[in-house]
């Protein structure tokens, strides 16, 4: 009998399917009707941090450098008050074999893929991650099938997608390129069960666990270079994993006060779902359209859990916009001889506004950068916009209107760090987990995972819960 894969059939199967891609049994880690043993699923599935380091050290990932921008930091002390101008620093992840820090999360995935016996694997995926399984499984001897969401209705595809697809093939896999809808997550379930290949899911604790090895390495080079841990980490925030890896990882070198903030670049009003909104936007990666969603509910992920959870971790959260990200993009390149890809500098523009409200002696760091390509330069990507109608302008990038212009900087005094309100986001999160398990009322053992998986007290949670209706047992 032939099995049935019309869309229905398939998203009914999704939980069976994902088990067998992945090879973690998730039942075996809940709790309560919340809660769920984070650590355990994190320890009893993922890899030691020594055992990650051997397996990235196999493939040549990690031991990154870490940068000094000696030029950016004077140019932020110059628009400082006195005394004022942290020294900024930047983990040079664009040194890894595919370019980006993606490669420490698909070493780990693709290694334990083979290890288990899998003939390859499949990420779902239009980022630099897409291009990292894709070297890792070249490495490993091991299938790859990456799938993209390239194009919108029309046929018209972003030029950074486009590029991180070709960057995919130049590795040997596959590239299925759709165009942006539900289709994505279908395809994705379709082929793990026609195929039998491993999920190489962003979202795995094998996954994760690969990025503490970034963050672990970070605080070891800066206590030999500097004597003690950076004030500050800057990590650029989408699905979640990058802040949760490094954060996890500055906390098993014992990095406990190292301020642990995520950036984002504001795409606010531009759905990630919409065919209009598609091509409106300039950032495919480290935007609101990503880091908000996957802050106040990760378990939206291809995994039943997510072990990327940024809200346990995170201390500030801060948005860029656009046309600042454009801007440090070339200062970078002007004043530091660097040149990278946009996802990093998101964070370094935040950065660089950060430092200028920090001590002289103090330390911030940029934990990440990314490589550069054809699709991935200021040039094509702006052209792109203007393309599709979206004014470009030089002035205040307050006034910058997402989907209508990009508005570079006329001085660097103008790019800011806008914090994003922290308690609206665990409230958020608070109310995604009521409403997605249907709850009506609650146990402290719950309340307590809330409490921790946000970063808050248990009063926080009760007050937000009363103001739900929720009943507390």
């Amino acid at each position: 009998m032939n099995k049935d894969y019309s869309y229905e059939a398939v998203m009914a199967r999704r939980s069976e399917i994902m088990k067998k891609a992945v090879g973690i049994d998730y039942a075996v880690f809940e709790s309560g009707r919340i809660s769920f043993d984070y650590e355990r699923m994190m320890r009893e599935t993922g890899y030691t941090l020594q055992e990650m380091q051997q397996i990235q050290g196999e493939t040549g990932v990690g031991n990154t450098p870490l940068l000094e921008l000696k030029n950016l930091t004077a140019l932020a002390r110059k628009l400082a008050p006195e005394g004022k101008g942290a020294r900024i620093f930047i983990k040079d992840e664009a040194s890894n074999p595919s370019g980006s820090f993606k490669a420490r999360r698909a070493a780990n995935a693709v290694y334990h893929a083979k290890r288990l016996g899998y003939k390859g694997v499949i990420a779902a995926t239009s980022g630099n991650y897409g291009a990292a399984v894709a070297s890792q499984a070249a490495m490993r001897g091991l299938k790859c099938i990456i799938i993209q969401e390239c194009y919108d209705s029309t046929g018209k595809g972003q030029p950074e997608i486009i590029e991180k697809a070709r960057k995919c093939e130049a590795f040997g896999a596959e590239v299925i390129q759709l165009t942006v809808g539900p289709e994505l997550f279908y395809s994705f379930l379709k082929l793990l069960e026609e195929t039998g290949y491993f999920n190489a899911s962003l979202y795995t604790p094998f996954g994760i666990a690969g990025v503490e090895t970034l963050g672990y390495e970070l605080s070891m080079q800066f206590r030999e270079r500097e004597g003690k841990d950076p004030d500050v980490v800057v990590c650029t925030n989408a699905g979640g994993g990058n802040l949760t890896g490094t954060a996890r990882g500055l906390k098993k070198a014992g990095a406990e006060d190292v301020q642990i903030v995520g950036a984002s670049v504001n795409l606010k009003g531009l759905h990630m779902a919409s065919d209009t909104h598609f091509n409106k936007k300039s950032f495919t990666t480290g935007h609101t359209g990503f880091g908000i969603p996957f802050s106040t509910w990760p378990d939206r992920s291809d995994v039943p859990r997510s072990a990327a959870r940024p809200l346990r971790y995170m201390d500030r959260y801060v948005l860029v916009n656009q046309g600042e990200v454009f801007y440090i993009t070339e200062a970078l390149a002007q004043l530091e001889g660097l040149e990278r890809g946009p996802a990093g500098n998101t964070s370094l523009a935040a950065a660089f506004a950060m430092a200028q409200e920090m001590d002289q002696d103090q330390i911030i760091v940029v934990q990440e950068t990314e490589y550069t390509g054809a699709g991935k330069h200021i040039q094509p990507q702006l052209t792109f916009a203007r393309d599709n109608g979206i004014k470009i302008l030089f002035g205040n990038p307050d006034e910058e209107i997402q989907g209508e212009n990009i508005i570079l900087p006329s001085h660097p005094s103008m790019i800011k760090a806008r914090a994003v309100d922290m308690d609206k986001l665990k409230t958020s999160y608070i109310k995604n987990c009521i409403e997605f398990n249907k709850i009506e009322s609650i146990t402290k053992e719950d309340i307590k995972f809330l409490a921790i998986d946000c970063k808050a007290t248990t009063d926080f949670v009760e007050r937000i819960l009363k103001q739900l209706g929720i009943v507390i047992q």
